[in-house]
């Protein structure tokens, strides 16, 4: 492994080890059947020999409803799969480098002082158990129970076991001593209010999980802000300027939102520059590997080739870009017409019922069956819009990301505030704009909590109960004996993965978390004048959203596989979009449709309109510029590292050319 160069660095690596991190499922055997048929080897019992044969530490656990394989790496060993890989990895002068185990002192560890992230070391985890390949020169016949199968020459054995259906999953584990302490220091602490332990979470969960939780903390904390200058509105008295008040409210709110979404951009660049993720050379590697590598072929047999090539490569090209456009078009068309043809009649249908509903208690009733009714119709609005990202020509993976986010953000969009549009033009009443509001915000809120906390916990429930009752009824089961689930691996085969709603597929469960906070943000932007109190109940809910998404990470789901994201990404875009139609719905609420009694009328016109709205888009764009994108110290460590990386770079350059003048010579 070429341990012996690396010098003080390496020795200190060597002592590491993770915890088991990386479960494997496999069925239960019977009848003795762990030994194979014959001569023909158990699959199960190969696997474990192959696994500890790469250098991994194997741990089998027989439970109730499997049998699991937990799988531990020296650091000695990821090391090794880090620069089999071709890892790179951030140095200490700011470069990106291909990892190398005997200069491992070179490279830049992560805030808790280990070598590797948890997404490096779960890739590191993932490529060493799918690259044991059959390197013999036939095919080997194992067996599971009474099943044989061929396991074919350079063929991967846990892709070939999962094909046989007997590795059931492969998922990560969750560390129990850390995971305490986060329970303790993170979940459980709740007089802290918007405090996080970002760094931890950032080193126990992976970057995107990390930046969703720093986003929601400091948009939690910047609530507060318009929250006060909300209560106020509405417990002080402001005599003969009171119809200053609400304009006022309404500047305010949209200088808040600008600085908010300038200020998150800088504290992101900082994190990131925390945790040692240079996202520019990120954004490198994502689209070097949408290119296709041969298109920097050089050969000299080659060059006229492509060189003729060239034109028809580049109308190619064209085509596609434009075709792909058309298909999005047409993506989006379907789903307005199917909200326009099929939700409109339900919102009258709501309308009606809510304006011949007398008692208040009715009306939160059929606020709750109406919210939770468009909620099951918005899923399925979802499940079509994956559909239909798959027919789409996307260039890469994270422009299908952020056409599906763009895609059910929209219908959401449409679906979640269309009917407080209808409700405004309808009744024509600030005060009736404002009840409607209360009771969506309320009932959606509670609704959205209990469905997000319950159902985790009901299906776990559920698979432990068919768990025990299944081994109870199996015929080696001793009579009269308990059956319970006692070990922590198979308690976390039960729960449920961190998925998003639209469909278990897209296993991003921070979708329907972030999609959670713009549809908020949507409704205390553009209905902020109407009710400035909204904003208190939104901070409200944040706190405790805080903790509530916390528990559910550490105790009600497995531990999520990590995923490497250094923004929030499309969902900015969605925010800025949202504070633009703020300035629109506000100015109509203000301007045209509210007078002092809380009766609406269409004064003073079209000219005042047309001045307000000119005035918030230039607070919006021209705020937008006073606050720098990256704190100082951040584009002073890129100076310095750009610096550093040149002089290596010349360095070595001329070394090059001496040593190739040498042999010349």
């Amino acid at each position: 492994m070429g341990e012996g160069g690396a010098g003080e660095g390496q020795g200190a690596a060597v002592d590491e080890a993770t915890g088991f991190e990386v479960g494997i499922v496999v069925p239960k055997l019977y009848r003795g059947a762990a030994a194979g048929c014959g001569e023909v080897e158990n699959c199960v019992a190969r696997l474990v020999r192959e696994l500890e044969d790469v250098g991994l530490i194997v741990e089998r656990v027989r439970g109730v409803p499997a049998e699991f394989i937990k799988l531990s790496a020296p650091m000695g060993t990821l090391g090794r799969v880090a620069a089999e890989m071709n890892m790179k990895k951030l140095t200490y002068i700011g470069m990106e480098l291909q990892f190398e185990w005997d200069q491992v002192g070179a490279f830049v560890r992560q805030p808790d002082g280990s070598l590797f992230s948890w997404r490096e070391r779960f890739a590191c985890f993932r490529h060493l158990i799918y690259s044991i390949v059959n390197k013999t020169d036939s095919d080997i016949t194992l067996s599971f129970d009474d099943k044989e199968f061929h396991w074919t020459q350079n063929e991967s054995l846990l892709t070939r076991l999962e094909d046989e259906g007997i590795v059931k999953l492969v998922f990560p584990l969750h560390d129990e001593i850390k995971r305490k302490q986060l329970l303790r220091s993170w979940a459980l602490k709740w007089f802290d209010f918007t405090w996080q332990p970002i760094d931890e979470i950032y080193s126990y969960f992976g970057t995107k999980i990390a930046i969703y939780f720093s986003f929601l903390g400091m948009y939690t904390r910047w609530l507060f802000f318009p929250a006060v200058f909300g209560l106020a509105t509405q417990l002080i008295d402001f005599g003969s300027l009171q119809w200053l008040v609400l304009p006022a409210f309404f500047f305010f709110v949209i200088s808040w939102a600008v600085f908010f979404l300038q200020f998150w951009k800088r504290k992101n660049s900082a994190v990131l520059a925390r945790w040692g993720i240079n996202y520019s050379f990120s954004e490198y590697k994502t689209m070097g590997n949408e290119l296709d590598p041969l298109s920097f072929s050089m050969a000299d047999d080659n060059v006229q080739q492509r060189k003729f090539g060239a034109p028809k490569e580049k109308s190619i090209v064209q085509r596609n870009e434009w075709f792909g456009v058309l298909l999005r078009i047409r993506n989006n068309a379907i789903i307005v017409l199917a909200i326009i043809c099929l939700q409109l009649p339900f919102e009258l249908a709501y309308a009606h019922l809510y304006a011949i509903t007398k008692t208040e208690a009715l009306r939160y009733v059929l606020t709750a069956v109406y919210l939770a009714a468009i909620q099951y119709y918005t899923r399925i609005g979802g499940k079509v819009s994956v559909t239909l990202i798959k027919y789409e020509n996307n260039q890469g993976e994270q422009s299908s990301a952020d056409s599906l986010v763009y895609k059910v953000f929209g219908l959401y969009f449409m679906q979640s505030y269309i009917g407080l549009f209808y409700h405004a033009s309808l009744h024509r009443n600030i005060m009736a704009l404002r009840q409607v509001l209360i009771k969506r915000l309320i009932v959606s809120q509670v609704l959205e909590n209990l469905i997000e906390n319950s159902i985790p916990y009901l299906n776990y429930s559920y698979k432990k109960y068919r768990a025990v009752h299944k081994k109870k009824h199996e015929k080696e089961s001793p009579a009269g004996k308990s059956v319970r689930l006692s070990t922590r691996v198979e308690k976390e085969y039960l729960k449920p993965s961190y998925t998003a709603s639209i469909g278990e597929e897209l296993e991003d469960g921070l979708f329907d978390d972030f999609l959670e906070l713009t549809l908020q943000f949507g409704m205390i932007m553009m209905f902020a004048c109407a009710f400035p109190l909204i904003f208190c109940f939104a901070a409200l809910n944040n706190v405790t959203e805080i903790r509530a998404d916390a528990l559910k990470l550490l105790v009600m789901l497995k531990r999520p596989a990590p995923r490497d994201a250094a923004t929030i990404g499309a969902w900015l875009n969605i925010f800025q979009f949202l504070v633009v139609m703020a300035i629109c719905t506000n100015c109509l609420l203000l301007v045209c449709l509210y007078d002092e009694e809380g009766k609406w009328k269409i004064e003073p016109g079209l000219a005042a309109i047309l001045i307000m709205e000119h005035a918030l888009f230039l607070i919006k764009f021209g705020f937008s510029h006073f606050v720098p994108e990256e704190p100082a110290w951040v584009k002073a460590n890129r100076g310095r590292y750009v610096a550093q990386a040149q002089n290596v770079c010349s360095k070595e350059l001329l070394r090059s050319i001496a040593k190739l003048d040498a042999k010349l010579e």
